[in-house]
């Protein structure tokens, strides 16, 4: 491609989308091109490009040269987001509600909720900056999936990636974000500004069908006892009163709330006219799923309280709740970890992947059915971004009852990410993961060259599937540039599989 693509994403394009209507933020949401729109060239990266610097290191300093962008360094610098130091940018840990540092933000927020111990394990960041709040909360075993849009801040989910922070860019807007019901145990909102009570509740209600029976809600900056928002403050605390949400503390400008964790106490009288949804309404619907002001029934919901569930990481090989809404689902979920045990210990042993190597942080697996791959390499200090295709049975719940994390996507579009963000791609079975419905924009060669965009130079591909569709692979890989070989699959493996392992030149 052109040297102008270098930061491009294909349905985060401000070109384009910045036509599109300003109600509910909808220009700010994904909204992918045409298939013969999308030019099929590779990205190249920035002139001076270098290795990242690897784990943990990069969490405190990134290369200047591999996202060339002063914009919020020169902004947000005097909060402690970012500065430049020589060939780097640092991070000092800041946030703009936490100037002096996540660290004692944490600690502060540490006093009234259980943050140590493997109570909490699942967190939601919105609106997250450069994901020093994430960041700061891994070394309490906290995985916390960070978002923001791609918007004046141009490329804050580019620097949080580049940091090895779990980040992917998202829009709260006018539809669901990309999960199933009941994933999360911390919900965050630093200065987020997203208005949670207009449009009747509807963006309070969303973070109410994503947090967990027992979970925990936090909102640090507007309207929280902010002067001049009294109504906005009043109106935050009759939503979380109507879907009774014990209030644990106003400290300053954080509020802290606590969900319920029995059924919804709902239909009470409110302000906000919130019923419960109907019965039909798919509660883990959240792939292009237009946002809904009603209250979802979950099943299993009693199941999945937290400080009930099993602590972190005992919650990993637990056969989790939501397997049992799955036909013989302990069986097969056993089964599956039991596999990809044994296709892990090959792979580090035959394959050359460098997994548990600092040269490899960012994991994606793009077809991970029980999150197995991830939950095999859990002892790397890697982190793996889940992806459950769209047109795939859900079971994206089950890998957040695990302790992991994940989004929804259709692999017929471009992922939510900038280049140049992942150190290895994963993907079992390539070919059934496009939808083979006759989309122009859904053949081999269209979705090998959007992993190349997202894989680092140096990045590893593993992709493992028939020897017919290998074969097609390899032939793409050459064409692509990847420096590719063939394997033979692990001995005990049943099936005729074969793998190809590839290296982004």
């Amino acid at each position: 491609c052109s040297s102008e693509a270098v930061d491009h994403m294909p349905c985060e394009d401000p070109r384009r989308n910045s036509q599109l209507s300003r109600e509910m933020n909808f220009y700010r949401e994904r909204h992918c091109p045409k298939p013969e729109e999308t030019p099929l060239c590779l990205i190249p990266p920035p002139d001076g490009y270098r290795t990242p610097i690897p784990w943990p290191d990069s969490m405190l300093k990134i290369w200047h040269s591999n996202m060339p962008h002063n914009k919020i360094a020169e902004r947000k610098g005097h909060q402690g987001w970012m500065k430049e130091e020589g060939p780097h940018f640092v991070f000092p840990g800041g946030g703009t509600m936490f100037p002096d540092g996540a660290v004692s933000y944490i600690e502060k927020l540490g006093q009234f909720i259980p943050i140590s111990g493997g109570v909490l394990r699942t967190a939601l960041d919105m609106g997250c900056g450069v994901a020093s709040f994430g960041g700061y909360l891994l070394k309490e075993e906290i995985l916390t999936l960070s978002f923001a849009p791609r918007d004046s801040h141009k490329s804050q989910i580019q620097f949080a990636l580049e940091r090895g922070i779990p980040a992917f860019v998202a829009m709260l807007g006018t539809r669901r974000l990309p999960f199933p019901a009941l994933s999360f145990d911390l919900v965050h909102c630093s200065r987020c500004l997203i208005p949670f009570t207009a449009y009747n509740g509807t963006y309070f209600v969303e973070v109410d069908r994503l947090l967990r029976p027992g979970g925990y809600l936090v909102i640090s900056g507007p309207p929280v006892q902010w002067a001049k928002l009294d109504k906005e403050w009043a109106d935050l605390q009759a939503v979380a009163r109507a879907l009774c949400y014990e209030l644990i503390v106003v400290d300053g400008n954080t509020v802290i709330w606590k969900k319920p964790s029995g059924d919804s106490c709902l239909p009470n009288q409110n302000e906000f006219g919130l019923d419960l949804c109907e019965d039909s309404e798919d509660p883990n619907a959240g792939w292009y799923y237009g946002l809904k002001n009603c209250i979802s029934k979950i099943p299993l919901q009693g199941e999945n309280v937290v400080g009930v569930i099993p602590k972190w990481p005992g919650i990993l090989a637990n056969s989790p709740a939501r397997v049992k809404l799955m036909k013989n689902g302990n069986d097969v979920f056993e089964a599956d970890t039991r596999r990809w045990a044994r296709r892990v210990a090959y792979y580090k042993n035959s394959l050359d992947l460098k997994l548990g190597t600092p040269a490899i942080r960012n994991v994606m697996d793009m077809n991970a059915f029980f999150g197995g791959f991830a939950a095999a390499i859990i002892s790397d200090p890697v982190w793996v971004m889940n992806v459950v295709p769209a047109l795939k049975p859900s079971t994206l719940g089950i890998i957040y009852d695990r302790g992991l994390i994940g989004v929804y996507h259709d692999w017929c579009e471009a992922f939510s990410t900038y280049p140049r963000t992942y150190d290895l791609i994963h993907v079992t079975g390539i070919d059934s993961i496009k939808d083979s419905s006759g989309k122009s924009r859904c053949n081999l060669v269209d979705l090998m060259v959007e992993m190349d965009r997202i894989l680092r130079p140096l990045g590893k591909v593993v992709i493992r599937d028939s020897p017919e569709i290998i074969e097609r692979v390899a032939r793409i890989a050459n064409g692509i540039r990847w420096k590719a070989s063939v394997h033979e699959t692990e001995p005990e493996s049943s099936g005729k599989e074969k793998l190809l392992v590839a290296t982004k030149e």
